[in-house]
């Protein structure tokens, strides 16, 4: 029988005043969202250090922890692997991000997208063993990784440092289950091996499992007219055996309202409801060129500038609907406000390391930009020359 499943309000996409604008938070929304959310009876909230440009620790700070009795809610967040340099700078971190979000201990903290590329780093600095210190200290309840590699690395690393971690934290949602460079349902089974819960992020894929192809909604609604497309990736992520949370990352109160819903009055998928998500996951693979989630993380250190996630949304949207001339059009609006053109890529080759995906950034911007660049005489922006 399935366990209740918990429900946790993912803080990677906070509500901002402006579009192109990370770190422009519309806390009258933020505030609203969250209260909301608590009132709902949920209590988990997720951030890290580097959402929203490293200022999404603070904008929490200022829209939950300063408003609320700290025993009203959860708080997790993340252990930046990339970013920290050795021993002394994993203090520093941690020291900062209880500053940044105002709290003496966290309820959850995590090693955030851990990966081969850190791997070897995090062993060299005894990454887990802080882990187990910290929660010895009293400051971290609950120990964490949000994993985005292969099952063969879980493996590997649970039967190492299980004993120093909690949790784990897998991209579960039902286009990803078999996909095979996320594999879920293999990392899924590694969690379960070790007796690990699992707590899911993306279970919405970026919000690409809410706007999905026509032919894959009318599926859905045929079936159940009444409820939304997010609902389903939400209850299909909660079914999984061994999963007890499942993360959203909401940015409107119609959001919250329906998601909490589910998770109230949460039901597993029976087996005609996984029949048609077959048929669903079938039609969008079909659709969809790019499976980007938009999590934004290749952007960080790109020299160009390039708004790498948005590029690739035009361009699915170009491939799935034909609509061409607008989605021109939302490209150039891109460039004009400051972002180089996917053909200014220079191929370092930061932003693939970065993907949580894993996806060939250099040569879906060569897509991109064989689409909307050719024969494209919209001005361009002056980029000074990386060296």
């Amino acid at each position: 029988m399935q366990n209740k499943v918990d429900f946790g309000f993912g803080a990677m996409r906070l509500p901002v005043l402006k579009k192109m604008d990370a770190t422009s938070f519309d806390y009258e929304k933020m505030e609203q969202l969250f209260d909301a959310f608590l009132e709902k009876g949920f209590t988990y909230f997720d951030t890290a250090y580097t959402y929203h440009r490293y200022e999404g620790e603070k904008a929490v700070k200022k829209a939950l922890v300063e408003r609320h009795p700290r025993k009203s809610f959860k708080l997790a967040t993340k252990l930046p692997l990339r970013d920290f340099k050795d021993e002394t700078d994993l203090e520093t971190i941690f020291s900062e991000q209880l500053d940044n979000c105002g709290v003496s201990f966290f309820d959850a903290y995590l090693l955030h997208n851990m990966g081969y590329n850190v791997y070897e780093k995090c062993c060299r600095y005894d990454v887990f063993r802080f882990l187990e210190r910290k929660k010895a200290e009293g400051k971290v309840l609950s120990t964490g990784m949000s994993f985005h590699d292969s099952p063969d690395l879980l493996d590997s690393i649970l039967s190492k440092y299980g004993d120093c971690l909690d949790f784990v934290q897998l991209q579960v949602n039902y286009i990803d289950m078999d996909h095979p460079t996320i594999q879920s349902r293999k990392c899924l089974e590694i969690a379960r091996k070790y007796g690990k819960p699992v707590t899911v992020m993306e279970p919405c894929k970026g919000g690409t499992l809410i706007k999905i192809p026509q032919e894959a909604e009318s599926i859905l609604k045929t079936y159940d007219p009444e409820v939304s497309t997010a609902s389903w990736a939400f209850r299909f992520a909660a079914s999984q055996q061994g999963v007890s949370r499942v993360l959203s990352g909401m940015n409107s109160l119609e959001q919250v309202l329906d998601n909490c819903t589910v998770f109230q009055n949460f039901k597993p998928l029976n087996d005609k409801e996984n029949a048609l998500i077959n048929e669903v996951i079938h039609v969008i693979n079909q659709n969809t060129a790019i499976p980007c989630t938009a999590c934004e993380y290749c952007t960080y250190h790109c020299p160009k500038k390039i708004a790498i996630p948005q590029y690739f949304a035009i361009y699915n949207s170009m491939k799935m609907m034909g609509a061409f001339s607008s989605q021109h059009a939302y490209y150039n609006n891109l460039v004009v406000a400051g972002h180089g053109r996917a053909r200014d890529c220079i191929k370092c080759g930061l932003c693939e390391q970065a993907c949580p995906q894993h996806l060939k950034i250099r040569q879906f911007l060569q897509n991109v930009s064989e689409k909307f660049d050719v024969g494209n005489t919209f001005p361009t922006r002056k980029t000074e020359t990386v060296k």
